[in-house]
C-alpha cells in the first residue's frame, strides 16, 4: 500500500467514504428522478459523475487539510485552511461552469450533486441515533 494512503487518519478514510457513499446513493435518486421526468440522456450521466466525483473530492480533500491542520500552529493552520478553502471553492466554480459550458454535461446534473455532501453530513446524525 502507497505511503500517502496509509498517512490517512482512519477517521479521514472512514468520513470520506460515508460522503462517497451517500453521494453515490443520492446521485441514484437524480438519475432517477431525470428519468421519471423523461430528461434523461447521457449528458445528465456524464453531469452526475463529473458533480458527485467534484463533490466527494471536495469532501476528502478538506478532511486531508484538517488533518493536517490540527498539527500546525493556530496562524498556519488557519492560513492552510483558508488556501485549502479558496481553492477547493474555485475547483467547484470551474466544475460547475464546465458543467454548462461543454456540451456533454447537463449543467444541473453537474451542479445538484455539489450539495450531497452537506445534506450527507445533515442526516449522518439521524443515522447515528438509529445506530444507537
Amino acid at each position: 500500500m502507497q505511503k500517502w494512503f496509509r498517512d490517512i487518519d482512519p477517521t479521514v478514510k472512514k468520513e470520506s467514504l460515508y460522503i462517497a457513499a451517500v453521494t453515490g446513493i443520492l446521485s441514484l435518486f437524480l438519475q432517477a428522478g431525470f428519468l421519471i421526468a423523461r430528461h434523461w440522456d447521457h449528458t445528465v450521466l456524464l453531469g452526475n459523475l463529473l458533480g458527485a466525483v467534484t463533490a466527494a473530492g471536495n469532501f476528502f480533500l478538506m478532511a486531508i487539510t484538517v488533518q493536517k491542520a490540527v498539527t500546525r500552529e493556530k496562524k498556519p493552520a488557519a492560513d492552510l485552511m483558508k488556501f485549502s478553502q479558496t481553492m477547493r471553492l474555485l475547483m467547484q466554480v470551474v466544475v460547475a461552469v464546465l458543467g454548462f459550458v461543454l456540451p456533454c454535461f447537463n449543467g444541473y446534473a453537474v451542479i445538484i450533486p455539489l450539495f450531497f455532501p452537506r445534506i450527507a453530513v445533515m442526516i449522518r446524525p439521524f443515522l447515528d441515533k438509529k445506530k444507537q
